[in-house]
């Protein structure tokens, strides 16, 4: 898509930390927007600043992990905004904690909302843009899906296997004029990564320093107008690293581990039980 000018757009997560750089990025690029969040608060703002930029917007609340708020999500966009052009999975939950300390409801959390819905969303808007012959799903994935940290094994599995969808699902469309591209950042300073550092105090690894959310938001703009298989993000080069865990993978993890995301989120593990433990008493 060399212009996003006139497109219509689902982003989900758009409330959260990420989902507002988009919004603001795109509607600026003259894409009218479905803006879709858990809760309520700062999806009617969103919508708003949206409608200042020039571009026709709406909002939903809706859980993704229902096969009901999924079905909602692309019925209220389409009555609001017409045929959905773009679909942006951006929606994501996370928990840091030892796997065996997961609830089984907490695992099924992170794979409806990281996975499954941006799957069954896809499903939902691909037979009309087949039909049209136009459209582009983007889903924002993470390097935790490339890169394994400890104490994010839902997490992990869930942007791996979104990496995975996207790739197949653009090679299964190539020729329809409909694709699929994948962002992939690390650490951003927003969302996620915020509010684990604002519940325990601490900051990422100097290797590994979060990046500005516009930056990503502009690898997504990026990806949607050049049709990028997949764009990294992050504070310096870690291709080579991946590269060298695909050649050597017990030397690829090494590196991994020498880059500190192993430690940074078993400190973050240590400093939640401490507050537990802490409640407890």
């Amino acid at each position: 898509m060399n212009s996003l000018q006139g497109k219509n757009a689902i982003l989900t997560g758009a409330n959260g930390g990420l989902g507002g750089y988009l919004a603001e990025d795109l509607a600026r690029a003259g894409v009218s927007l479905f803006h879709v969040g858990f809760v309520n608060p700062g999806l009617e703002a969103l919508a708003a600043r949206s409608v200042s930029l020039g571009v026709r917007s709406g909002f939903l609340s809706a859980d993704l992990r229902s096969p009901d708020g999924r079905a909602e999500v692309v019925e209220a966009a389409r009555r609001e905004l017409g045929p959905v052009d773009i679909l942006i999975n951006n929606a994501g939950v996370e928990y840091s904690l030892p796997y065996d300390e997961l609830t089984p409801a907490q695992l099924d959390e992170v794979l409806d909302v990281n996975l499954r819905a941006p799957m069954l969303l896809a499903h939902l808007v691909l037979p009309e843009m087949l039909r049209r012959r136009s459209g582009h799903i983007l889903n924002i994935s993470s390097l935790a899906g490339r890169s394994g940290p400890a104490f994010q094994e839902p997490y992990a599995a869930s942007k791996a296997g979104l990496t995975g969808f996207t790739f197949s699902l653009r090679a299964t469309c190539r020729g329809t004029g409909v694709s699929a591209s994948v962002v992939t950042p690390g650490f951003v300073e927003t969302g996620i990564y915020t509010r684990l550092k604002e519940k325990t105090g601490i900051s990422a690894p100097p290797l590994l320093a979060p990046v500005h959310p516009k930056r990503v938001a502009a690898a997504a703009l990026r990806a949607l107008r050049t049709d990028a298989p997949e764009i990294v993000v992050s504070r310096y080069p870690v291709r080579p690293v991946l590269a060298i865990l695909d050649l050597w993978p017990r030397l690829g993890l090494w590196m991994i581990g020498k880059l500190g995301a192993h430690e940074f989120f078993r400190r973050v593990v240590d400093a939640e039980h401490r507050v537990k433990e802490g409640s407890h008493h």
